[in-house]
């Protein structure tokens, strides 16, 4: 037994068939078909809580179902009754807990055969335990399936690791690390690609996780070999700290504005516990891949994605009428035939339709179109003389909520930290409680000192020119939307082959490649960054690759950040020892400022109040429509 499992271990994952620009959803589908097509015959499905959440991700029950998949079970769930008849496929994390279960289940087997299959490396003697367990010799075989991240979309991937803080300072979090490195490699077993690799040179997690990476390379050399191409992919591991202020801003399409206003996990957006919230619609799948309204519109402008989902309802509708004229076998024929699409539609508009109204009852309650207003222009223009009374106005408003106020102040910290006449103690002082606190700690972690980058374009009076410029010719089509996250600069470098080796080295790249494969402008880029991306990332991605037919960029992170995700990572900063001192205060300006939108000169990007009757409408009719149709169906 011990023979068969260890020579059947290095069987990894090869022959898939994957085309050269795979996208990640396919990637992990194709792994998990061959796991479940490989084994014939009656099976079940066991995994663990990570992996159920990456198969989760490019597979529905339904379709895992149709491999002769009779049950889907997880390896925590203690089993006492026997199923011999059915082969057990164990899909799990080569971790220290799973090799425990595995080798408890092998003393009692409740199953027939077993084929194990590992999301990623098996360290040294793990097989080897695994085949000593096996003393009923019913392990079949053992894979190492490189499936060990999460697809959200085409384009973006994950890790589902919420805190990077045990990576900094006097902490080191092994268990972490080990995660990260080891989620980068099978990204790139996955995509069956063998990348230059450069990090971000004032990180030392990023460099960390590039050392071990070339390290990995070197080491799996038969898993890595004829990957080389003519002009390499490049792996650039960036650090969040760079740009703290993308994970902080409101957002204004409809993927992010979910993430934000309601929150997404694993794809599913829980509704449980918001007013009127239709029944059966309190968890809701979001997905690009199984939802083609979704795949249209997630990066769609809030006023764009109303009209669109009004759109959706008028499909709906017509579709209603047209069922309503069955007067012959044919036509009841016809009706049956198209029964199941007739239902995906309802079920896609009442999603659909149920989502909007929260959003909008959310932007009303939040005021999240005055407040967004003023982040942005935190974010995009450098005038402190009118960001302090937009600040203080915001601040005066009891309608405000204190998250919000705090995130404001929080941008302005980042912005003017270095202004000798700010305001970010009095702005403190206004709002109390634990905000001079995140303050500090935002700076420790992100303040100017802790960045490499350029990221308000204004250290040198170079970039302050070029800003001006770029905003004068390019203009603002939504001032919702005008900010650009400073990944966008570092990519046009990497495109335009001028981003800096100083502050972005190469590393394990080998010398004959040093004068050459590193000048070339890569035409596949996988960027990962350490503590996390955000959806207003992602969407910058998927709209690059589109403008840029010759170029492939692909986005990861340890996580998917919304603002309440980045700001409990914040508070996690230590702060013992001498924590910096906030910036000096100065008088406050005799001068005021309007509170309305139109008094800043700015449209948002649909009428609210428009919306408002908009959404009222599609809902009350969306309603309508569907109750109507299905009394007719029943």
């Amino acid at each position: 037994s011990f023979c068969t499992i260890q020579m059947s271990a290095r069987v990894i994952g090869e022959g898939l068939g994957m085309p050269a620009k795979v996208s990640l959803i396919q990637a992990v589908r194709d792994y998990v078909c061959r796991m479940c097509t490989d084994v014939s015959g009656m099976k079940v499905l066991v995994m663990d809580a990570e992996t159920t959440g990456i198969v989760s991700m490019v597979y529905t029950q339904t379709q895992i179902l149709q491999h002769e998949v009779f049950l889907i079970d997880s390896i925590e769930r203690a089993r006492s009754d026997k199923m011999p008849h059915l082969k057990a496929v164990y899909f799990v994390r080569p971790t220290n807990e799973n090799m425990r279960l595995l080798q408890e289940e092998f003393k009692d087997p409740k199953y027939g055969e077993y084929h194990l299959f590992f999301s990623n490396f098996t360290r040294d003697g793990q097989v080897q335990q695994l085949a000593e367990a096996d003393e009923h010799e019913v392990v079949q075989q053992v894979h190492e399936y490189f499936a060990d991240f999460l697809s959200v979309n085409s384009e973006l991937f994950s890790l589902n690791v919420p805190s990077v803080m045990g990576l900094s300072g006097d902490v080191w979090d092994q268990s972490v690390f080990d995660r990260i490195q080891q989620g980068v490699c099978a990204t790139l077993l996955a995509l069956k690609k063998k990348p230059h690799i450069r990090y971000q040179q004032n990180s030392e997690m990023a460099q960390r996780v590039a050392e071990t990476v070339v390290g990995t390379m070197d080491t799996e050399t038969e898993l890595f070999a004829g990957r080389r191409t003519e002009t390499p992919p490049l792996l650039l591991l960036l650090d969040r700290r760079d740009d703290p202020v993308t994970p902080l801003l409101n957002q204004w399409t409809y993927q992010a504005m979910v993430h934000e206003l309601i929150g997404i996990d694993n794809n599913r957006v829980d509704l449980r516990g918001r007013p009127s919230i239709p029944e059966g619609l309190e968890q809701i799948v979001l997905s690009a891949d199984q939802d083609k309204f979704f795949e249209d519109n997630m990066l769609l402008n809030y006023g764009d994605l109303a009209e669109n989902v009004k759109g959706l309802l008028d499909a709906f509708q017509a579709k209603t009428k047209s069922s309503k004229s069955i007067s012959s076998i044919a036509d009841m024929q016809s009706f049956v035939e198209s029964f199941p699409q007739f239902r995906k539609l309802s079920g896609d508009v009442t999603k659909h339709v149920t989502l909007l109204g929260e959003i909008n009852r959310l932007v009303d309650k939040e005021q999240l179109m005055e407040v967004s207003q003023v982040e942005q222009e935190l974010a995009c223009t450098e005038e402190h003389s009118s960001a302090v009374p937009m600040v203080e106005n915001l601040l005066s408003k009891d309608s405000i909520s204190a998250a919000n106020k705090e995130r404001l102040v929080l941008l302005y910290a980042l912005r003017y930290e270095k202004e000798s006449t700010n305001r970010i103690s009095q702005f403190c002082d206004t709002l109390g409680g634990e905000t001079a606190t995140r303050v500090q700690q935002l700076l420790r972690l992100c303040g100017s000192a802790m960045r490499s980058g350029d990221l308000f374009s204004n250290k040198s009076w170079l970039a302050v020119t070029k800003r001006s410029l770029q905003r004068s010719i390019k203009g603002v089509q939504n001032v919702y939307t005008q900010h650009s996250p400073y990944l966008a600069q570092t990519l046009e470098a990497v495109l335009k082959g001028s981003l800096s080796e100083n502050s972005f080295p190469f590393i394990g790249a080998p010398p004959d490649a040093a004068s050459a494969n590193k000048k070339r402008t890569p035409t596949e880029v996988i960027v990962f960054m350490l503590g996390g991306v955000t959806y207003e990332e992602a969407r910058y991605i998927a709209e690059m690759n589109l403008a840029n037919p010759g170029v492939r960029v692909l986005l990861g992170g340890t996580t998917i950040h919304s603002s309440t995700s980045f700001l409990e990572e914040i508070s996690r900063v230590n702060l013992c020892g001498a924590p910096p001192q906030l910036p000096p205060a100065a008088a406050a300006p005799g001068t005021g400022m309007t509170s309305t939108i139109a008094a800043i000169g700015m449209n948002p990007p649909i009428s609210s109040k428009r919306l408002a009757a908009l959404t009222s409408s599609v809902t009350s009719s969306m309603q309508a429509g569907v109750n109507a149709a299905m009394s007719k169906l029943q």
